[in-house]
Order: C-alpha cells, then structure tokens, then sequence
C-alpha cells in the first residue's frame, strides 16, 4: 500500500487567500483529509500489482504442468 500525502494547512491557506472565510476552508480541507484517508487506504501499488502477477504466473505454471503430465 502506498500513502499519498495531503497538506491540510497549504489547502486551507490556498482558501482562504481565495477569499473562503476561514472556517470553512478548514473543514473542508479536513473534509477531504478524511475523504482520500477512507477512499485510498486500499489503492495498490504496481509492486502490489507485480507481486500478484507473479503468483498469479506460478499458479498457471504449477497447473499447466500438471495437465501436460496426463
């Protein structure tokens, strides 16, 4: 798995510089904190995806030599 990182306090500052009152800006940014913490905790990696493919390949090998001993 792999972390993304989010800057809250540049986000909030990004707003309210465009004029979002700061209260707002702050639980937005926290709002979206959350929101990428909940939906990217199971975002893989191209390891992750490396990894599986390789079993995955194992898998096929073990089973096509077992079909080509019949």
């Amino acid at each position: 798995m792999t972390t993304i990182t989010f800057d809250t306090l540049k986000f909030a500052n990004t707003l309210k510089s465009a004029g979002v009152p700061p209260a707002q800006a702050e639980a937005e940014a926290t709002a979206i904190s959350e929101i990428l913490e909940v939906n990217l905790k199971d975002l893989v990696t191209k390891d992750d995806l490396q990894r599986e493919m390789r079993d995955m390949e194992q898998r096929l090998i073990i089973k096509l030599g077992a079909i080509h001993s019949l």
